[in-house]
């Protein structure tokens, strides 16, 4: 459900749904309380429930900070895992330059097989959340086959595979930490904490008596909304493939892998 939204609906669109379908649905309670309950507008019972509304307003705000804060770093850090990916891609095809021409244009050859295939094939995959490691596993070892088959003679060649060497290594692993965040996501109990808390002081709301009614749907419309969007926050930063909020594939078309596309 969660990709299915990300990948179908723009951030605008999810903010609609979501913020807007927390205040509505906040307002629409607040109405009906007060038309089945009228004595909850004397605000008999508000300083009662004042205290347990910032009780757990409090630890609603430290959970959704700590989630949010978590989700955002994850999304950092993946896209610096990216970054490294193609990064190292790129060292290769430029250590390459050390080669004699035919060994160069076989390194080239199976660098951009693989940058293909990761933007192509692998990409779309993990924005549905189902990396899968043996759609690239082909063009990693063409490359490792293009390395096995120069055979440097001078010490500038030697010293140029071995970098070649230990970026192809780099790729290797930055690749295995890409498709491993691709199928992160929030805990279930996690989910389940954020959307119950949500749907504990958002009643809590209605049951604060404000005789003035813009007043009271004011400020049972704005708690709403602040809740809506740090659910939306949640949403959109669970999923680092998926969504407008999402790591691009731009760093595998930069730098000297451009000229492959």
């Amino acid at each position: 459900m969660e990709l299915w939204l990300l990948n179908r609906f723009s951030t605008v669109a999810l903010t609609l749904l979501v913020v807007g379908g927390f205040v509505a649905l906040a307002v629409l309670g607040s109405l009906l309380a007060y038309r089945r309950h009228p004595a909850l507008a004397t605000g008999e019972h508000n300083e009662m429930v004042g205290v347990v509304l910032g009780m757990f307003g409090a630890i609603y705000g430290i959970i959704l900070a700590f989630v949010i804060v978590n989700l955002w770093t994850q999304l950092e850090g993946t896209m610096s895992v990216v970054a490294t990916e193609a990064t190292s891609a790129s060292q290769i095809v430029r250590d390459a330059r050390a080669f004699p021409p035919e060994h160069q244009a076989a390194v080239d050859a199976a660098v951009k097989g693989y940058v293909h295939s990761v933007v192509e094939v692998q990409w779309p995959l993990m924005r549905e959340g189902r990396g899968d490691f043996s759609r690239t596993a082909e063009h990693v070892e063409a490359m490792y086959a293009a390395l096995r088959g120069f055979e440097p003679q001078s010490q500038s060649e030697q010293v140029f595979y071995q970098e070649a060497v230990d970026s192809l290594n780099d790729v290797v692993a930055q690749r295995r930490s890409r498709i491993a965040d691709s199928k992160l996501s929030l805990p279930p109990l996690l989910w389940l904490l954020v959307i119950g808390g949500a749907l504990v002081i958002l009643p809590l709301t209605f049951i604060y008596g404000i005789r003035n009614r813009r007043i009271r749907l004011l400020f049972v419309g704005s708690v709403a909304g602040l809740i809506g969007f740090s659910l939306l926050l949640v949403l959109v930063l669970d999923r680092p493939f998926a969504g407008d909020l999402c790591v691009s594939p731009q760093p595998f078309k930069q730098s000297e892998l451009a000229r492959f596309w």
